[in-house]
């Protein structure tokens, strides 16, 4: 017998109609289930872009998800307002007795659900939460003291040896889809209504929904094999790019971890480790929210007097640099909101390490471009990088941006593609061109300061200051 005759299953990171923990118990548990989505004005209002994105391809996955579910004789109420007053509001109209959703770690998340929790609690209406996104949540994995871990390895180590089949194994959601609300289809608000503008071409946005999350992980599966090699190389198609579709959670977690886990080698078992990076950042989050606030997580790092020399930030942010695979890589950020994994560790460095300039300032710029954004992610990835997060890179181990752009992008392939400036550059000199003698940059059309801009940094003169703000920080 089912415990609610009406409950209400609500979307947020989790666009899909499969493997869905909080659907699989909302339906297993009711008698009737309606499902919702809200377009949240209390984050979209901070969207500085009409033009946004993420925004853009999380209104495709939720057309896609009401599609599905219209499919099944259903639909998707979708939302446009306050969450807070929203998820209450509905609950209270529909006369349901629960309200089931899957775990959001970030804090302000944290902070919504609580008083949405509450205002739910005064209605008498049950709210229920469950793991859905990560295999192993804030204290499920801990060390042999019980704290939370603070290094990488010893966290993965233990990950794996928790790791089990009932981890992996994929809710039943279709063998309860009968309990879904029998209605007819609810309208969806256009993204113009929503307060934003479509992208002219439809390549501009990554395939969304739960069909391109399938598109993109079936044609990586071939490609698996040779993720550790390949993985490092930004002109090879070696990655997933099922970053953005993880964020939103267009594809379930326990299907990309079952397959890596069990088609094992040297590709799957470095693809399995990302995987796993990623709840590193995630159990972090929740066990220092304070890294929310911008804190470093090495507390002697806090308050390094970066010069923040805003000229040098802007050509970082503008690809003006004068380092060829710095400029690439921002070019690709900006064009289409992603950037390859590999060009974010050596931007980061390049800005805070050659540039001096404080890391949350490139934080925000990613945070606002990225299509992929995650707060856990971007945080942990930024703190690697400047050396002053958990298990980071060693604030004296600095990487130099010629030899990054010679190791993997050999050709130069890779700038050429986002740079065509740089076009007719010569292998020889593609990836520090202001070394090219002066006939040849003639020759070639690469006219340092004029087709292209100098470096606006000495990287060995940079290197010697950031030792220098480094060690005095440590001291």
């Amino acid at each position: 017998m089912p415990v609610y005759s009406h409950s209400l299953c609500w979307f947020r990171r989790d666009l899909r109609l499969y493997d869905h923990a909080a659907l699989y118990h909302a339906l297993k548990d009711s008698a009737a289930v309606t499902c919702v989505f809200v377009f949240d004005t209390d984050i979209l209002e901070r969207l500085t872009q009409r033009q946004d994105r993420r925004v853009e391809f999380i209104w495709h996955s939720v057309r896609e998800l009401k599609q599905r579910l219209e499919q099944q004789g259903s639909t998707l109420r979708v939302l446009h307002g306050r969450t807070q007053q929203l998820i209450p509001q509905l609950a209270q109209e529909l006369g349901v007795q629960a309200v089931f959703c899957n775990h959001d770690y970030e804090p302000e998340a944290d902070r919504r659900d609580g008083a949405v929790a509450a205002l739910l609690a005064n209605l008498g209406i049950a709210f229920h939460h469950a793991k859905d996104q990560v295999i192993f949540e804030q204290d499920e994995i801990l060390t042999g003291a019980g704290r939370p871990f603070s290094v990488f390895t010893p966290y993965k180590n233990a990950w794996l040896k928790k790791l089990d089949e009932a981890h992996v194994q994929a809710y039943p959601v279709e063998e309860h889809l009968a309990a879904l609300v029998r209605c007819a289809a609810a309208p969806l608000p256009s993204l113009q209504a929503l307060g934003f503008v479509a992208h002219e071409s439809a390549s501009a946005v990554l395939p969304a929904g739960q069909s391109g999350a399938d598109i993109l992980f079936e044609a990586f599966i071939p490609r698996m094999a040779q993720y550790h090699a390949a993985r490092d190389l930004p002109a090879v198609n070696g990655v997933s790019c099922l970053s953005t579709h993880l964020r939103f959670g267009t594809i379930s977690i326990r299907r990309l971890v079952a397959h890596a886990w069990h088609t094992g080698g040297a590709g799957a078992q470095t693809w399995l480790s990302e995987l796993i990076w990623r709840e590193f950042y995630q159990m972090l989050l929740y066990h220092h929210p304070q890294l929310a606030q911008g804190r470093t997580f090495k507390a002697q790092f806090d308050t390094i007097p970066f010069p923040n020399d805003v000229t040098k930030f802007s050509a970082w942010c503008e690809a003006r640099t004068g380092f060829p695979l710095i400029d690439a890589a921002m070019r690709q950020l900006n064009q289409t909101g992603y950037m390859h994994n590999r060009l974010r560790m050596v931007t980061a460095s390049f800005l805070v390490k050659d540039l001096h300039i404080d890391w949350r300032w490139g934080e925000r710029y990613f945070a606002q471009h990225l299509l992929d954004f995650d707060l856990a992610a971007n945080n942990g990835g930024w703190q690697w990088a400047s050396s002053t997060g958990c298990d980071a890179q060693p604030w004296f181990r600095i990487f130099n941006p010629v030899t990054q752009s010679e190791r993997f992008d050999t050709k130069g392939e890779f700038i050429r593609r986002y740079m065509p400036e740089l076009a007719r550059c010569p292998d020889k000199w593609i990836h520090a061109p202001w070394r090219m003698p002066e006939a040849e940059q003639q020759r070639c059309g690469v006219v340092i300061g004029t087709n292209y801009p100098a470096p606006v940094v000495d990287h060995a003169l940079a290197r010697i200051k950031t030792l220098t703000l480094f060690q005095a920080a440590s001291a």
